[in-house]
């Protein structure tokens, strides 16, 4: 899991801020103890607890003495407002430099980010399990063919 160039602390600091901007942390939430960091993980304790210092001092931890560590309350937002600052600077700006120097313009720049956000809010249905064959409409038997195409 902790494979980057930045030290573990902050990959472990920064997959917290990760599971709360998506939801699967919600405010209030507990969050595993440095111990279990530790053991999950096999990493020393010390180098969750940095992580959680850093986060406690943000604002987004709160700490719960003799509970363990908490999401804070305001941790999303605060956490969206932070990256909104340098998204365009940061992440958008360096796309659309190279956008520019692959002669993408701004209609088709447009167009695709149209479609992406349209998918996102309207996701594909999944497909069905790759072990069950389609059931035939007529008989509702299973429908088996074999590589040739015919039927069994």
């Amino acid at each position: 899991m902790f494979d980057g160039r930045e030290p573990i602390y902050v990959q472990i600091a920064e997959a917290i801020r990760a599971e709360i901007l998506s939801g699967a942390l919600g405010e209030g939430d507990q969050v595993m103890s440095t111990t279990q960091y530790a053991t999950t993980y096999r990493i020393n304790p010390a180098t969750a607890a940095k992580a959680f210092t850093e986060l406690v001092d943000e604002g987004v931890l709160v700490k719960r003495r003799g509970i363990g560590m908490f999401v804070a309350q305001g941790a999303t937002h605060a956490l969206r407002e932070a990256r909104r600052g340098t998204f365009f600077t940061q992440r958008l700006d360096p796309v659309l430099h190279e956008a520019h120097r692959l002669g993408i313009g701004a209609a088709e720049l447009g167009e695709h980010v149209q479609q992406t956000l349209r998918d996102l809010d309207d996701p594909p249905l999944d497909d069905p399990p790759l072990d069950d064959p389609p059931l035939d409409d007529a008989t509702g038997a299973t429908d088996v063919t074999t590589s040739t195409g015919r039927g069994r």
